[in-house]
């Protein structure tokens, strides 16, 4: 696999709903697309950074900045044997997983297209069909949050995640339980609360939540494994796991149950594959996360999370949650069971409209190796 050209696209794209998590609400999403080309092929990818630095310390401008100066050079216009070469061919820039990330599961959709093949199938994924969770942002009253439950629940959703934050968490559960009783049940922090708060924290063990996600902070691991201790509720961890060895150390430490992976977090399908091996090993089940991805970014997903210690239901929903229209036609839809079909054309299955992507472009490069080689 030969990668011959680089073009990136800054785009950006209205919400068709506000989400607000304790980072703060959010009316729209700006990401960097990827197209490679190579062989007679085309390949897509799409960076989860987000405008701001809250989640990450990446950004859509720290992304494009790394990818065009360093990144790129590295990859464009040289021969890969396989995608799984193109992470360690990055590694002398150190950090920057999103943009990393970016290039290495674009190579991997160039790759599967070029033999003729899903994406899932060179991935080693197993299923046909991959269970879909749903994630709510924080409402502006207990009313709303209901409501939108309900809405999510008649639209087929296996597991709910609700988001919290100090002020918004206890008396959110409580309403949901109690409207809705034994439903799968998860909450995400966003890295809200501090180990202090651990008392707090351990109110919500009743409502036998399947999960807290994130419960305290981004860098973080021992302070994680002393809060479970103090709770009955699962951990789960998110932002924490930026590395295969940072989640060997959280396992160790039993700073969690439950991982979260975000291909774009960890710095590509490859790394994803060698953490979702290593939480098989010790019994960890993962889940695949979401970030607001646009259908291209969607499709990856769903591939990766045809693997099989995806046990959990992900935060892989419809298109029509986020986006209308969506850049990919037709749209990613739900089952009426809470499941997604796993895309079976080549590489991640899913037509990219390119004049949709060229409306809502705010930037463009493109990289030629032929560029790069003067």
């Amino acid at each position: 696999m030969r990668i011959d050209r680089l073009e990136l696209f800054l785009c950006r794209l209205p919400l068709v709903h506000f989400f607000e998590t304790s980072f703060g609400r959010t009316y729209d999403r700006s990401f960097v697309l990827a197209r490679m080309e190579g062989d007679g092929h085309e390949g897509w990818g799409e960076a989860i950074a987000e405008g701001h630095p809250y989640y990450s310390g990446e950004t859509t401008e720290t992304v494009w900045h790394i990818v065009t100066s360093f990144l790129a050079p590295l990859v464009v216009g040289r021969e890969f044997a396989h995608p799984r070469e193109v992470f360690p061919a990055m590694t002398r820039v150190r950090t920057h997983n999103m943009a990393k990330a970016l290039l290495e599961m674009t190579a991997w959709d160039l790759y599967a297209r070029t033999r003729g093949e899903p994406l899932s199938a060179v991935l080693g994924g197993t299923r046909p069909r991959i269970q879909s969770g749903v994630s709510i942002g924080i409402q502006d009253s207990l009313d709303q949050l209901v409501d939108k439950v309900a809405r999510e629940r008649d639209a087929g959703y296996q597991r709910i995640k609700i988001k919290i934050k100090p002020g918004w968490d206890v008396d959110a559960v409580e309403r949901v339980r109690a409207r809705f009783g034994d439903i799968p049940l998860m909450v995400d922090a966003n890295a809200a609360y501090r180990l202090e708060d651990g008392a707090h924290l351990a109110r919500l063990d009743p409502f036998d939540l399947m999960m807290i996600e994130q419960p305290l902070d981004y860098d973080d691991v021992m302070d994680h494994a002393e809060l479970q201790k103090a709770i009955v509720t699962p951990i789960c961890l998110d932002e924490s796991i930026h590395t295969v060895r940072i989640a060997r150390d959280a396992i160790a430490a039993k700073a969690c149950r439950i991982i979260n992976i975000k291909p774009g977090r960890v710095g590509g399908h490859q790394q994803s594959i060698e953490l979702h091996d290593l939480c098989a090993a010790h019994d960890i089940p993962v889940w695949h996360g979401g970030m607001l991805e646009s259908g291209i970014g969607r499709a990856h997903n769903i591939h990766l999370a045809s693997l099989p210690n995806f046990r959990l239901p992900g935060d892989i929903a419809a298109s029509k949650r986020y986006y209308l229209p969506d850049l990919i036609e037709p749209g990613i839809e739900v089952a009426p069971d809470g499941t997604i079909a796993v895309p079976t054309g080549p590489g991640i299955g899913v037509n990219v409209v390119r004049e949709r992507i060229e409306q809502v472009t705010e930037r463009h490069v493109a990289i030629d190796a032929r560029e790069l080689a003067r």
